[in-house]
């Protein structure tokens, strides 16, 4: 990163999922590297997920942004975004915003509607640390940071934007949940379904990173709703409410990020300090 745009310090990190790779359009000064200049990266084989890094400004602040994600179903396991993840924190990002596109179990949170995740339930029995030595014994109480939390939530409020909460439950794909499976995860507490972000979660935390994750709802899952769940609906949905996605990280990064994470601690805000 450093030879491709020389004194830039990234502070957050940003992955994006399925149809929201136009978001790299709100950024600054962007410079792009495809994944396959980068070492320790996959490159995305599914649609709707470019496959590069891009660093620049967005709401004022330096950021790093990955463009599409790889996902374990695609044959390289849970571990596929370790590298990335970890390259991230490596050229200095302290925080890691996540969004994906994700099924909803509540018929009031429908396709279009955004939903902050509080907290995921692991399906699959697989994890990206598998494997590892080290330090793999990593503390989940608080993954999805509450500080973090509360500063999007107030941001959604500032630029009238519906934000819900819910719990993420993870299933490996590619094939979608069968309705059983959807009642399942019900019953054990889950609000939203997908096949991403939770490894990603993992490996970030065990390197340190403060992590929100913000899902948005393409379709209601299976046996709630009667229309077929392909993925060509996920990026049509995800397409038409990029907008709203778009609008609140940049106003959370723009208008509150430094008050909800740094503003109890003196230091200088964060667009300052890594500009």
């Amino acid at each position: 990163m450093e030879a491709r745009k020389p004194g830039f310090k990234p502070c957050v990190g940003l992955v994006l999922g399925s149809g929201l790779d136009c978001l790299v359009d709100a950024m600054d000064d962007g410079t792009v590297i495809p994944y396959t200049d980068l070492p320790g990266f996959f490159t995305p084989t599914v649609a709707g997920h470019d496959g590069a890094l891009w660093l620049g400004q967005l709401g004022g602040v330096a950021v790093a942004c990955l463009a599409g994600r790889v996902h374990a179903y695609e044959g390289t396991g849970a571990g596929a975004m370790n590298g990335a993840v970890r390259a991230l924190r490596h050229a200095g990002c302290e925080y890691l915003l996540l969004t994906n596109a994700a099924g909803s179990l509540n018929p009031d949170a429908g396709p279009g509607s955004l939903m902050l995740i509080t907290d995921h339930i692991n399906f699959t029995g697989a994890n990206p640390l598998m494997g590892e030595t080290g330090d793999t014994f990593v503390d989940m109480t608080n993954a999805y940071d509450s500080g973090l939390r509360d500063g999007l939530q107030r941001a959604a409020e500032a630029l009238d934007i519906a934000l819900t909460e819910g719990v993420y439950i993870w299933f490996t794909g590619p094939s979608f949940e069968t309705p059983a499976e959807i009642r399942a995860s019900m019953t054990l507490g889950a609000d939203l379904v997908g096949m991403s972000t939770v490894p990603e979660v993992i490996v970030a935390r065990q390197c340190g990173l403060r992590v929100a994750a913000i899902s948005m709802i393409t379709n209601l899952a299976a046996g709630l709703d009667i229309t077929p769940i392909t993925h060509e609906q996920t990026l049509n949905v995800a397409a038409a409410a990029a907008h709203d996605m778009q609008k609140l990280l940049v106003g959370f990064l723009e208008e509150f990020f430094e008050d909800a994470v740094l503003g109890h601690t003196g230091q200088e805000p964060i667009s300052r300090r890594r500009l």
